[in-house]
């Protein structure tokens, strides 16, 4: 069934345009705009070529969707097969089926959304131009990623997108960034360079390159040995990218240092790259060195799911001067850690699962790192202690529609049912229940014991930042009263204490009354030149703006709609996921 019949000609046009489109404007983006164009200024033009070009991807990305045939989603679509490397039997291969059509549909609409909030809000740093240039290479190279057929062509979208993102931490980013740039790029590279070796090991092997025919073929062209090794290496890139623990040293800084679109783009759709290629590449692929080191990968993914929400309870408890984005990225960890226990278990219910918190965590954690930059922006720090204190957000009563959707986007990220986090973690735990044959049950359903514990934990951080950047830190201590809270409260935040403590008692009386009613960003801004801040008065905090309504509505919708309808993305993805794991047999 599709929703609007759609010739196979058209359908392949805007499946190549979706590709190759961002290419094309991020070329222009760097050439002079024409007269008419210019707006009123220069950088307003880029910017609004941004938000032109990535509005284009994302009505061919919707169109596609529209015309993709939903009785056959197991079925490669809008396909495209031209010889490339006749030498290497290197094809440009493209298509799509219910597995990759998702994730091409979220990284168009989070690219968009980026582009359009970037508009109103340029970030800090170098010419726009540079900017747009690298964020369209960028989706180009995610939306190749999960259209390609081609074992190397995958590999270059794969690798395409390391440069622009470098660039937009080093460049854009806040507090060292460039140290925090250097270790993405590393980490990436050399796993990038092991996975090269092992696509390498697979095709020469099999005899061929082509993602569909080595599906169909089920590993019983590659020896055991072979397997095992190859899933190892491409495993290990694949990891790196995702990430796994140990291999995830790098996200928390990256995410810390990079602007907000880059933090979304990071969590929303770089992120998916590694689990998509354990899905479409070595689980149908090399089937017997998946079950040899399944039991590995999810026992790295619990302690991965362990490790990350035990890192954000240390971030978010009173005096850790916890980084509220450095929490978010761990939080990360801990989803993705769900994401491949569900791969790891090598059922449809397991990597159904998988599929979907992949589009659960692009959807919530795009929606909490734009949240948290508006809250830096607002306040000029996104530490928790600051945040949290007498003088800090309390977004209820300052802004409260701001702290609203950073609420519901906490609950959502925590599994609340109803909510998109919920189903994927509940199916990946079920999956872990009952693994594939030939996996150990008593293993895996130690795994899911562990897995379900960590779901309790990542509650837990939830609420905590939840209750202290919502509410505030004024209201726990039992022995003040409202009207006199924001003098005395020197205990609840070190950080910001300082400021009103230590100067002499003249300007204290003078600029009580002012934070007793709405505190001051200004303090929080400068806690060490007390006398500027204090004599600043308190501004009012603005709530969102239209803009930001417009670039977070559509994730708040669609993580509604994901937690009350799975079935429509459920539909997409299972009849794919059976095909691969059965051999290609539908």
């Amino acid at each position: 069934m599709t929703v609007i019949d759609i010739s196979p000609s058209v359908m392949q046009f805007l499946l190549a345009f979706i590709v190759v489109g961002p290419l094309l404007g991020a070329v222009a983006a760097l050439l002079p705009a024409p007269p008419g164009l210019k707006g009123r200024n220069p950088d307003q033009a880029v910017l609004r070529h941004g938000v032109t070009v990535t509005g284009a991807v994302l009505i061919a990305a919707i169109v596609l969707a529209v015309g993709f045939d939903h009785d056959h989603p197991a079925t490669m679509q809008a396909t495209t097969d031209i010889s490339w490397i006749p030498a290497l039997d290197v094809r440009i291969h493209l298509g799509i089926d219910g597995i990759s059509l998702p994730l091409l549909v979220l990284t168009a609409l989070l690219t968009f959304l980026c582009a359009l909030y970037s508009y109103f809000k340029p970030p800090a740093g170098p010419s726009p131009k540079a900017f747009v240039a690298l964020v369209l290479v960028l989706e180009s190279g995610t939306l190749a990623t999960f259209a390609v057929l081609d074992l190397l062509l995958f590999f270059l979208a794969f690798e395409m997108v390391l440069i622009p993102m470098y660039f937009l931490i080093n460049r854009w980013g806040g507090y060292q960034r460039q140290a925090a740039a250097w270790k993405f790029i590393l980490y990436t590279l050399l796993g990038s360079v092991v996975m090269l070796l092992g696509l390498l090991l697979i095709g020469l092997k099999s005899g061929t390159f082509d993602m569909v025919a080595l599906a169909t073929d089920n590993g019983r062209g590659l020896t055991a040995s072979v397997q095992v090794i190859a899933v190892l290496a491409i495993g290990l890139g694949l990891a790196v990218k995702t990430p796994m623990w140990p291999l995830h040293s790098w996200l928390p800084d990256a995410h810390t240092a990079a602007p907000t679109v880059g933090s979304v783009l990071l969590a929303g759709v770089l992120l998916k790259m590694g689990t998509y290629g354990f899905v479409r590449i070595l689980l149908p692929a090399a089937p017997d060195g998946m079950r040899t080191f399944a039991p590995y990968l999810a026992a790295f993914a619990v302690v991965g799911i362990v490790y990350g929400s035990l890192a954000c309870l240390a971030l978010a408890r009173t005096g850790a001067k916890g980084d509220l984005k450095r929490l978010i990225a761990y939080s990360s960890v801990g989803h993705m850690g769900f994401v491949l226990l569900g791969i790891a278990t090598m059922t449809p219910t397991g990597v159904n699962g998988a599929l979907f918190a992949n589009i659960a965590h692009g959807l919530i954690t795009g929606l909490l790192f734009f949240l948290v930059g508006a809250v830096k922006d607002r306040y000029g720090t996104a530490d928790l202690d600051t945040l949290a204190g007498a003088t800090g957000a309390a977004l209820y009563g300052r802004a409260p529609r701001l702290g609203a959707l950073l609420a519901f986007a906490a609950v959502a990220s925590l599994g609340l049912p109803g909510l998109a986090g919920f189903w994927g973690e509940m199916l990946t735990l079920f999956g872990a229940y009952s693994p594939a044959e030939g996996l150990s049950r008593p293993a895996f359903r130690t795994f899911m014991a562990i897995g379900a514990f960590g779901t309790l934990l990542t509650a837990a951080y939830m609420l905590i930042v939840v209750r202290r950047v919502c509410m505030g830190e004024h209201a726990l201590p039992a022995r003040t009263t409202p009207a006199t809270t924001p003098a005395p409260s020197v205990a609840s935040a070190p950080d910001t204490s300082q400021a009103p403590a230590t100067p002499g008692p003249p300007q204290t009386p003078a600029t009580t009354p002012a934070p007793a009613a709405s505190p001051t960003p200004g303090t929080l801004q400068a806690p060490t030149t007390p006398g500027a801040s204090q004599a600043t008065p308190a501004p009012q905090l603005a709530d969102v703006q239209p803009y930001e309504a417009a670039a977070w509505t559509p994730l708040v919708a669609l993580t509604v709609l994901a937690g009350l309808w799975p079935a429509v993305l459920l539909g997409l993805t299972d009849p794919a996921v059976q095909k691969l794991l059965s051999g290609g047999k539908s």
